[in-house]
């Protein structure tokens, strides 16, 4: 058998297969369905795992081909920049699995949501493992797909309201992308993405068709990585569920799109080609006002979750940011919060989904006391919105130090300035909550508790729990050759731009 071609085939069917599987079950059927989603994300995390070994320590790359005709291949890959995002994806579809299992105990239409859940994920793990621009594109509109009735699960008006909008936006943005990338094959013809830049290597001299077609590029992906002015429907597709947020800021849409733009700009430019067309310093700058927008609008918020997702709209353009700066540190910083990031976020949400659910609680105002009430719940949200603000021993501290050093490595010392500026934001709309739940008594009466010694079901205890401990390590052992920092710089070793 032939592990290199076989691996990337069955890590994308192991949820591929499973969401199709789960579609055809009952809604009594929840112990087995339960058991598939639980086989195949656990499945998934060993084959990942397995493939980041044999990558990293053995250098095998992992490659399955199929022919499309007119000289197109679908091409599944797991290079050196795909296995942090594949990784991420496999990961957290485990614990977010269990969560929405909690979560949605008793709801109606749960094989439907559980089915295009997979799928979701699937479509995740088409992204990442994609080997060139066409394949990267089947797998990115695949995914608005998979998401759209997960966003509407609901099916109330403000529900397929959002719907409608987050439609509009994706389909809108991945119309534009088509054009780029068909445009740019016309240019070049087909191509697969490589570490030094597809358009690097060729040495184009049709410079000015090139800037056009990186426009184009940025701004189909940029609908989906929430880059101002392309995010309004982030914050509307709050009205999902807790889990498919979670999913949404973590681990799949936004994800996706901030991961394509490091595709273009190092496998399919090339950074330093990218650079000498001037494509990078636009970039940064629209990363750069992602950054500070998103925090002032999370100020602004009354509701957790819309606070949240303004959060992401900010915290996401810092891969942007660090894949614009032309410095190995900022790759790896780019790199890295990809994973750190996706931890955090989560965690915030899974807690924010155990407020609501136990509580009956939304909006910031209503978190008095909280605390007292939930104390792990609360000391989880804690410890990740330090991770956002930047306070050591959290994942957080650590992608801004790499992408402040890679400012002034690459002499853009502006970037401490945005990253200073940043912080302060960041804190000015987090500390607000912490104190809340803290240090505030409550002035409304909550939502009585289940009969349990535990302040909510361990199904959505635990998840939570998982990844606040992850985002701790990930500071305190970033040193490890294996902690998110460590495989980040394995990482861009291998793409040759890190020593």
């Amino acid at each position: 058998m032939n592990l290199n071609f076989w691996l990337p085939v069955l890590v994308l069917c192991s949820s591929l297969a499973t969401g199709l599987i789960i579609f055809f079950l009952k809604e009594k059927q929840s112990a087995l369905r339960t058991s598939l989603n639980l086989i195949g994300a656990s499945f998934k995390v060993v084959a990942v795992h397995y493939m980041a070994y044999r990558l990293l320590v053995l250098g095998e790359i992992h490659e399955a081909s199929f022919s499309m005709g007119l000289g197109f291949d679908f091409l599944l890959r797991v290079d050196f920049l795909s296995l942090m995002f594949l990784a991420l994806s496999s990961n957290l579809w485990l614990v977010t699995t269990l969560y929405a299992v909690g979560y949605l105990e008793g709801s109606a239409n749960r094989s439907r949501f559980f089915g295009f859940f997979s799928l979701c994920v699937a479509a995740s793990t088409g992204i990442a493992l994609a080997g060139n621009l066409i394949t990267f594109f089947i797998f990115y509109e695949f995914l608005t797909l998979t998401t759209y009735p997960l966003v509407i699960h609901r099916e109330s008006t403000a529900a397929l309201e959002a719907g409608r909008n987050y439609l509009w936006y994706t389909i809108s943005g991945g119309s534009v992308l088509f054009v780029g990338i068909v445009w740019l094959h016309v240019l070049t013809g087909p191509f697969n993405f490589t570490d030094t830049g597809v358009l690097e290597a060729l040495g184009s001299d049709r410079h000015l068709t090139l800037i056009f077609i990186f426009a184009l590029l940025i701004m189909g992906l940029g609908v989906k990585a929430a880059l101002v002015p392309l995010h309004g429907w982030l914050p509307v597709a709050m009205i999902a569920p807790a889990p498919v947020s979670a999913l949404l800021h973590a681990v799949a849409v936004v994800k996706a799109g901030a991961f394509g733009i490091v595709r273009v700009v190092f496998d399919v430019y090339g950074q330093h080609f990218a650079g000498y067309l001037g494509l990078l310093e636009p970039l940064a700058l629209v990363a750069t006002i992602t950054i500070i927008f998103g925090s002032v609008r999370a100020l602004m918020q009354t509701d957790l979750k819309k606070r949240l997702a303004y959060s992401t709209v900010s915290q996401v353009s810092y891969i942007t940011l660090g894949a614009a700066l032309l410095a190995p540190f900022s790759t790896v910083a780019a790199i890295v919060h990809l994973a750190h990031q996706g931890i955090m976020k989560i965690t915030l949400f899974f807690c924010a989904g155990n407020i609501a659910e136990t509580l009956g609680l939304h909006k910031i105002r209503e978190l008095d006391g909280v605390g007292r009430r939930m104390p792990l719940t609360s000391v989880m949200f804690t410890v990740a919105a330090f991770g956002m603000i930047g306070v050591p021993p959290v994942a957080g501290f650590i992608s801004k130090w790499y992408l402040g050093l890679g400012g002034l490595e690459a002499g853009q010392n502006w970037v401490i300035g945005v990253l200073m500026l940043s912080s302060l934001l960041n804190a000015a709309y987090f500390l607000p909550i912490v104190h809340s739940l803290w240090f505030k008594k409550p002035e409304i009466p909550w939502k009585e508790l289940r009969k349990s010694r535990l302040e909510a079901p361990w199904t959505l205890l635990l998840p939570a729990l998982v990844t606040a401990v992850m985002s701790v390590l990930a500071c305190l052992w970033a040193d490890w050759i294996w902690s998110p920092l460590g495989v980040a710089r394995q990482i861009a070793a291998g793409m040759g731009v890190y020593p």
